[in-house]
């Protein structure tokens, strides 16, 4: 089986030739292009960080105030255990009420 080579022309117009002051005019315009959007990327970029920061600290504020929650709970759960329960209550007045109609 025989391979089949195609030779593929190289399409270029040699009529066309740039000369170095056009050049450097395209890639002039080129680079101030390239230079205006990443001013922009890095306009945009200290524009996030700044909220990233002031989102840092509100989650920080949030840590020390759920701190404070909890440790106000801790409170709240040892004064209920103090405390009777309803039933509890209810029952005891009824006993006693029961001893003193009895006295």
């Amino acid at each position: 089986m025989k391979k089949v080579v195609k030779k593929v022309k190289a399409e270029f117009d040699e009529s066309i030739h740039y000369s170095t002051h056009e050049m450097n005019r395209y890639l002039g315009a080129l680079n101030e292009v390239h230079g205006e959007t990443l001013k922009g990327i890095r306009e945009n970029f200290i524009v996030v960080n700044r909220k990233l920061d002031s989102h840092s600290e509100m989650i920080g504020s949030l840590v020390e105030n759920m701190e404070i929650v909890k440790g106000d709970i801790s409170v709240i759960k040892g004064d209920l255990k103090k405390k009777v329960d309803y039933d509890d209550f209810l029952s005891l007045v009824r006993r006693v009420q029961k001893i003193e109609a009895k006295i």
